[in-house]
């Protein structure tokens, strides 16, 4: 299957939706948003990450930042913070240079290494577009943490490849019935940036939008009389 533009979503969204699902619905399908804190210093490490018009090549290394990537296998577009190019004897052939390179995607995070397998769901997928853009694979990827100021370096096996996918064809389904699903309430909703939008009581059923506009609707009803 090959997805169309309208059809993509955003690599980005995958943070999100490990985190939780309805806050993932919230932001990409009822298009809610608002930062706090944490969401604010994540955007300027990536804004610096995404220096697009840097670009560096060390002796047989060459390094660029802000790149666009698609996937119409798997549905999905984003931008990769970093993506690096390592002359290799087993690896793809870039448009402009000589010789063959391995690809290893390096995504940028504000904080330290998460319980879930967020991250690295979302550099897999970086990967996965990469390596459908450059007819190749990809072994390995990278994550950078700005409080550990260290690399994370991990394999790209099968199970991760897999879950990746499992991921993403969750997205879609959901997506595509403009569902947002209901969940539990539970201690990592204090760290959310919709805590104070995700209301009434996230067990019911009805949508943000729903709810917004049936007490809009009783405001106006209050006015009339």
């Amino acid at each position: 299957m090959s997805y169309t533009d309208e059809e993509l979503l955003s690599i980005s969204g995958i943070q999100h939706f490990v985190f939780c699902r309805r806050q993932w619905a919230l932001i990409h399908i009822e298009q809610q948003w608002e930062d706090n804190l944490l969401t604010v210093s994540g955007s300027i490490m990536h804004e610096n990450a995404h220096d697009n018009s840097f670009s560096e090549k060390r002796n047989d290394l060459i390094i660029s930042r802000g790149m666009p990537v698609v996937s119409r296998e798997l549905g999905i577009t984003g931008v990769c913070d970093v993506v690096e190019f390592h002359r290799s004897d087993d690896g793809a052939l870039i448009n402009g240079y000589d010789g063959l390179y391995k690809i290893i995607p390096v995504e940028y995070k504000h904080g330290k290494p998460k319980e879930n397998d967020a991250d690295i769901l979302q550099a897999a997928a970086q990967a996965c577009c990469l390596e459908e853009m450059f007819c190749t694979r990809i072994d390995e990827i990278n994550i950078f943490y700005g409080k550990t100021r260290r690399r994370l370096k991990v394999p790209l096996d099968n199970e991760i490849r897999e879950r990746v996918i499992n991921v993403i064809t969750e997205m879609h389904s959901l997506f595509v019935r403009r569902y947002t699903p209901k969940v539990k309430k539970s201690k990592q909703c204090n760290a959310c940036s919709l805590k104070e939008i995700c209301l009434p009581k996230l067990s019911k059923s009805e949508s943000v939008q729903g709810y917004i506009k049936k007490n809009l609707e009783g405001i106006f009803d209050e006015e009339a009389t």
